[in-house]
């Protein structure tokens, strides 16, 4: 019997769609120590699919073909999506990214929900967002934080 959902894959699979995607793939393994698990090329050397492990999770990617409006983050201008990792050491993850060419979009911080947290964008437009559990916090006092936090903060910031 087929499986529906085959055990490799979590209920949720995002597919990254950029500029480049074999260089992408490459980044992806130097920066979150992704392993490429499958790729279909097209006749010209595309990237048309690919598969990488991210730990146990899988991300899908492939190249910009705008003749399809398969379009990734600098064709249409930024990403609203943040992928969220994390890693048992989260300052170590951090600085391999950025040596492999990410961009801080939120400097690396404690922040008041028990993570450690930052945000950066890779070389292709989409934004991760790196953590460390470093605390749990109850409801009573993550509510608490927050509303010091955003307080300080004037309601900006990324939670």
């Amino acid at each position: 019997m087929v499986e529906p959902v085959p055990q490799e894959y979590r209920t949720v699979t995002p597919y990254l769609t950029v500029r480049d995607a074999a260089r992408a793939i490459t980044f992806y393994g130097e920066a979150f120590g992704a392993e490429e698990v499958h790729r279909m090329e097209t006749p010209d050397g595309q990237v048309m699919h690919a598969e990488i492990a991210i730990g146990p999770s899988r991300v899908m990617v492939s190249e910009e073909f705008p003749q399809w409006e398969h379009l990734g983050p600098e064709a249409l201008g930024g990403t609203p999506v943040t992928l969220q990792l994390f890693f048992e050491d989260v300052d170590a993850a951090w600085e391999r990214a950025l040596d492999a060419g990410a961009e801080v979009h939120r400097e690396l911080m404690n922040a008041f929900w028990g993570d450690r947290y930052g945000t950066l964008v890779d070389p292709f437009g989409h934004r991760w967002g790196l953590a460390q559990r470093i605390e749990e916090v109850g409801e009573e006092e993550m509510k608490r934080r927050a509303a010091e936090w955003f307080a300080r903060a004037g309601g900006e910031g990324e939670g």
